[in-house]
Formats: structure tokens, sequence, C-alpha cells
């Protein structure tokens, strides 16, 4: 299956489901380029970015789960490589 390298962007409204976002994120570890994470105090939100390298279903699961998660907004976007 071919690998696509995307970015999940990922505002954090609800601290309460950072634990789940780290979860999932372990779970997924090994197709974990890198993550970056920026709080923003002055709006009350975190903001995530998680560069992976992984199959595309992997990538559709992975964001799904994120975006269900309460208080949590997910999106997608996919290199051209």
């Amino acid at each position: 299956m071919d690998k696509r390298v995307a970015i999940i962007a990922i505002i954090v409204k609800n601290k309460e489901s950072v634990g789940s976002i780290n979860s999932y994120l372990h779970e997924y570890g090994d197709y974990i380029i890198g993550r970056m994470g920026v709080p923003y105090k002055e709006k009350k939100v975190n903001i995530i970015s998680i560069a992976l390298d992984a199959p595309q279903d992997i990538i559709n699961t992975l964001a799904g789960k994120i975006g269900e998660l309460d208080g949590i907004s997910a999106k997608t976007v996919y290199a051209s490589v």
C-alpha cells in the first residue's frame, strides 16, 4: 500500500480530550514523523500539528478518531509527493 505524507491540524478547545488524543498518537506512533503543540492562552485553545508518513486509510482513521472527540477540530492536508 502506498504511503502519503500529510499533516493533521488539531485545535483543542476541551482540555479533557487531550488524554485521548495522546493515546491515539501513541497508538499510531510508528507513522508519526513529528508533532508540535502550541498553547494559545489568550484564546484558551491549544494548536497541535502532526506530520505523518502513512497509508491513506491510516491517516483517515487517525484523523477521524481525533475529530470525533469532544471539543476537538481536526483537518488533514496532504502533500503531493
